[in-house]
């Protein structure tokens, strides 16, 4: 259009030998300009006023193949990736060399909407489709409603932002996400955050939230970066549950004792909130792991937390911390130094309060076993009380009047024979059994467990 309003005035003022200034007021050019303009009109005519650049393609223009290729792929091979997700793996995984704002500009176009588009794109995508599809027209008015009657909100019903920890440590943020990770089965992972640093320290696949699985992801921690000062998680009950019946209470179910009394001896704070929006950020980074660890699970094949577990510690987590993490040594930390593989075997264990039966054996989980010291059986009077301690690795001891013991099997069935069977020399290897200078002690255990219901605050 400003071509052609060029054409016509020039051609006006050549024709009717018309006022120049009037000619560079309306065109909005010096008279130096039209001068120019009219020498090109009498030389090629109309043709003259057409842009040498007109019908040419950029020399920074991309193959249009290039975005055929870019669509095939979202919808075939990363179907429902974010677009960040999705072209961050462009540049890794399939050597594309694009911007983002390029394959997020072909994908819209092609009518794909990122399945992390907030509230106001959603309703501008669908508000177009809706134009082309000519059901919709500019014409309709659109009513908005909107009535404030105050700003301003209790602060109990408001959930301000607040700074971060200023120490690597300090604050350490557990949840358990409950999802379907492996198709239509539903299993839990278990994550831990660094609030400081938002470093993972922690990811462990269960099929359920349970107290093994923060077992793992305790374990991750101290092995990897020491004893953390504090760690701030939901009531769940693995945290905090205690029955109200005095009669029903086993250390099986009041998992408090086991976990909180661990976190107690290795001298971690443990405090639990009910409020989702207090501990926004775990919040916010399941739902990133949502987004991404499932597609990535789904395309190399992975169906099983174990093989999950393992991708998680050796590819996924260690990218995560790359893309999304502060470097946690640029913070001062407050970690303390590691205990022994073998103070934290026996610290995440998992105690259960028995009784010795008749037969000088105890039944636990459906079999039996013995008391041994120094591979010498030892017998208690029946009824005596015990607390079996399952250690990390699988162990199993006893503790019985402020001694521990080694427990083993007893069988249906003798394995050997001393009649039938060739006697083979084997020397068997002495068993670490950790002094009663250990916390795990029947006494301190039960003192534990009366005091644990009524020093937890609720939210």
């Amino acid at each position: 259009m400003n071509e052609q309003m060029k054409y016509e005035v020039i051609k006006e003022l050549v024709d009717h030998n018309g006022n120049k200034n009037r000619a560079s007021e309306k065109l909005g050019i010096s008279v130096r300009q039209i001068n120019r303009l009219i020498m090109k009109y009498k030389e090629k005519g109309k043709s003259a006023f057409v842009h040498g650049n007109r019908s040419r393609k950029p020399v920074s223009t991309l193959d249009k193949s290039i975005s055929e290729d870019i669509i095939l792929l979202y919808k075939n091979k990363y179907q429902d990736w974010n677009f960040k997700h999705f072209y961050e793996w462009l540049i890794e995984k399939e050597n594309f060399k694009v911007s983002y704002k390029f394959v997020y500009n072909v994908l819209t176009k092609e009518g794909i909407l990122s399945p992390k588009a907030r509230k106001k794109t959603k309703r501008e995508f669908a508000k177009n489709k809706l134009l082309q599809e000519k059901k919709i027209n500019l014409a309709m008015s659109e009513e908005q409603i909107e009535t404030i009657i105050s700003h301003e909100i209790a602060l109990e019903d408001s959930h301000p932002r607040g700074e971060k920890p200023k120490y690597f440590g300090e604050i350490i943020e557990q949840d358990g996400s409950i999802h379907n990770w492996f198709g239509d089965i539903k299993s839990c992972l278990h994550l831990a955050i660094d609030k400081a640093t938002s470093t993972i320290v922690g990811a462990y696949f269960d099929t359920q939230e349970t107290l093994n699985g923060y077992y793992h992801v305790l374990y991750q921690i101290l092995t990897n970066y020491g004893i953390p000062y504090k760690f701030f998680t939901d009531n769940r009950t693995v945290f905090n549950y205690m029955s109200l019946n005095p009669d029903k209470r086993t250390s099986d179910k009041d998992v408090l004792t086991q976990y909180g009394y661990a976190c107690k001896q290795l001298g971690i704070e443990l405090e639990t909130s009910s409020v989702s929006q207090a501990k926004g950020l775990i919040e916010r980074t399941n739902e990133t792991f949502q987004g991404r660890l499932i597609n990535e699970l789904k395309l190399h094949g992975i169906t099983t937390p174990d093989e999950a577990n393992k991708y998680l510690l050796d590819a996924f987590v260690p990218d995560f911390n790359k893309r999304f993490a502060m470097d946690y040594k640029k913070f001062p930390s407050v970690f303390e130094t590691s205990p022994s593989l073998e103070k934290i075997n026996y610290t995440l264990a998992v105690l259960t309060p028995r009784k010795i039966d008749n037969g000088n054996s105890i039944k636990y989980y459906g079999k039996y076993y013995q008391p041994y010291l120094n591979g010498e059986l030892k017998c208690f009077m029946p009824k005596t009380e015990c607390l079996v301690i399952k250690s990390f690795n699988g162990e199993l001891l006893v503790t019985i009047d402020e001694q521990v013991f080694e427990l083993k099997e007893l069988s249906r069935n003798q394995k050997f024979s001393k009649e039938f069977d060739e006697v083979m020399e084997t020397k068997e290897k002495n068993k670490y059994i950790p002094p009663m200078s250990h916390p795990w002690k029947l006494a301190s255990f039960k003192r534990q467990q009366q005091k644990s219901h009524y020093q937890h605050q609720y939210a």
